[in-house]
């Protein structure tokens, strides 16, 4: 939700299964702020509720990890053309059930329009981007994620996006080399309708 040049605020929720419309393990809730210094320089940060299940069916017990976390997070946009590129460095706090951990994120996105030179009302976008997770313990390295989809833009607040997730984990409890279908839709609340503005779906996740 925008509510000026510099402040915006979000809310967004997920659902995780370990199969197609079934084997729901997973779910979280997170809002956050972001506050933007310069048109392609922000800051966010954020908390969140993050519950793992255990496999085999809907939400089955015992829950493997319950978790609040908090994140501070640099995003850094570098238009290209008509590409747009995104780093995004994320450092996370996570109060879970099974103790508390750092972690340290990196993302690398682009969004590259497929009708004109950029994503805006009515036009068909690429997707991608991948992720690495370290923490600051031995083996430092937890993760790998990469998305690769596309999406549709039907006004300058609403979007849907969908595509592939791989996941590499190294040695932890959950989705351990997964890959993913994914459908998201994002939905921009501007409280400054008359003001023109430029939407880029992405996720918070």
């Amino acid at each position: 939700m925008k509510i000026n040049p510099k402040w915006s605020f979000f809310t967004e929720a997920q659902l995780r299964s370990l199969a197609f419309y079934n084997d729901f393990h997973y779910y979280e809730i997170k809002l956050g702020a972001t506050y933007k210094i310069k048109p392609n320089f922000s800051v966010t940060g954020g908390i969140g509720d993050y519950n793992t299940y255990s496999e085999g069916g809907n939400f089955l017990k015992p829950i493997q990890n319950n978790e609040i976390r908090t994140w501070a997070q640099v995003n850094l946009k570098n238009p290209f053309d008509y590409i747009v590129f995104e780093h995004r460095y994320r450092a996370e706090q996570r109060f879970t059930s099974n103790g508390f951990r750092n972690r340290f994120r990196y993302r690398l996105s682009a969004a590259i329009p497929l009708q004109g030179k950029k994503i805006e009302p009515k036009t068909f976008y690429l997707s991608a981007w991948n992720e690495l997770f370290f923490t600051d313990k031995e083996p430092f390295f937890e993760r790998n994620r990469l998305f690769i989809g596309g999406g549709y833009e039907f006004s300058e607040n609403l979007a849907i996006q969908t595509g592939y997730i791989h996941q590499f984990d190294y040695k932890i409890n959950d989705e351990t080399g997964r890959d993913f279908f994914n459908v998201a839709l994002l939905y921009n609340f501007d409280l400054k309708q008359k003001e023109k503005h430029d939407f880029h779906p992405s996720t918070n996740d």
